[in-house]
């Protein structure tokens, strides 16, 4: 019989190595690279990265993936009920509710900021049910990543016509924008996008239906109760 051959994982061709971490999520992925400085700089090669998908706001805080221009498709959607408080108003929340949403506002805002400057050949970028996103973070990622032509923000709470309004201005290149179940957006903001970019394949189901953040309604004060009182 022939002897067994064996090889070390080590004795792969780079374009080996990079098909194999390929099949592998993030953790295994930076893992794997702690065995040896081989795989180290596999794993800091951008073609790696031209995918990333994110499934919770602890995982933005991670240092198991990189972000450069190779980058093509990013994807962070939770459901979480502990995210979920972040889509209420903010007059409705308490001080403990406000303090964790602006936590998370500046966790996933900060985050943003850094693919704009780093990832400017993003082709889709899916927000869904991220209710920390604002108008502006999304404007500043239109101007930076001038191939983006996909833009999903189904149940994006924060966003507003201002960020319709950017996508007209600044989204040269976009062809599919998913703004459902975002309340804050209003029939005639998506009329006037529509007129703008009428290629554009514009989805928001139940947006303009939804009731829009509105801040209380101010107290009567005590001595125009006291005259509605009667008698």
């Amino acid at each position: 019989m022939w002897p067994l051959l064996t090889m070390h994982i080590t004795q792969l061709n780079r374009e080996c190595l990079l098909h194999l971490f390929s099949f592998l999520d993030k953790d295994s992925r930076k893992s794997l690279a702690r065995t040896c400085s081989q795989l180290h700089d596999v794993f800091e090669d951008p073609a790696l990265w031209s995918l990333l998908h994110f499934r919770s706001l602890t995982e933005l805080q991670k240092d198991n993936f990189l972000l450069g221009p190779a980058l093509r498709s990013l994807s962070i959607c939770w459901h979480s009920s502990r995210v979920q408080v972040c889509s209420i108003e903010d007059w409705l929340k308490s001080a403990f509710q406000r303090s964790i949403c602006s936590r998370h506002e500046r966790l996933v805002n900060d985050f943003l900021l850094q693919v704009c400057d780093r990832c400017p050949n993003l082709a889709s970028v899916t927000l869904s049910g991220c209710g920390h996103v604002t108008d502006d973070c999304l404007a500043r990622l239109l101007r930076c990543c001038p191939r983006l032509r996909a833009l999903r923000l189904e149940n994006c709470a924060r966003v507003t016509n201002r960020t319709l309004a950017a996508v007209a201005a600044d989204g040269r290149a976009l062809q599919t924008l998913h703004v459902d179940f975002c309340r804050n957006v209003s029939a005639a903001g998506l009329r006037h996008l529509r007129a703008a970019c009428p290629r554009l394949a514009l989805r928001a189901e139940h947006s303009a239906a939804m009731l829009p953040d509105q801040p209380p309604r101010p107290r009567a004060p005590a001595a125009a109760l006291g005259k509605l009182l009667p008698r």
